[in-house]
């Protein structure tokens, strides 16, 4: 086995089972509700977003350990980012999904994903949460919900 490929499966163990920002926030977050029929992956993702930055980033849900990793990596890595650079790191991970993206070097556990593309069924599960975030932004300021299958 490659070196590298262990590593990535390692931490993306670790974010699955000890997740980040893993639970919810109060009533005044953003809400988004996505679903993947094809797997049954699910995700809750609350964003607090004040002033144009997300403040805080929280999910519940269930799946696989790619769409729960990905849930807990991106929650990291948006908090305290503006919605324009949580939108650009959303347009990145998807570039990465497709092959074509450069690498993360500011968020080195999101590399570990880089390896999903070679397995396109699987594509869907790394960008849950990413699309959830996209959509959460998009919704703005206040509580919003939304329910979506992918």
């Amino acid at each position: 086995m490659n070196p590298l490929d262990d590593l990535y499966r390692r931490v993306i163990m670790d974010h699955y089972k000890n997740p980040r920002n893993r639970g919810t926030l109060d009533d005044e977050s953003v809400t988004v509700n996505l679903n993947n029929p094809t797997c049954g992956d699910r995700i809750s993702l609350q964003m607090q977003i004040e002033d144009g930055i997300v403040k805080s980033a929280r999910f519940t849900g269930e799946g696989c350990s790619i769409s729960m990793s990905s849930a807990s990596m991106m929650t990291d890595a948006v908090k305290g980012k503006t919605t324009a650079e949580a939108m650009e790191l959303a347009e990145k991970f998807s570039a990465l999904m497709k092959g074509e993206g450069p690498s993360f070097e500011e968020y080195e556990d999101i590399e570990a994903l880089s390896g999903v593309n070679k397995f396109p069924a699987r594509i869907k599960c790394a960008t849950l949460a990413w699309n959830a975030l996209r959509k959460g932004v998009e919704q703005g300021h206040g509580k919003h919900e939304e329910n979506v299958d992918q």
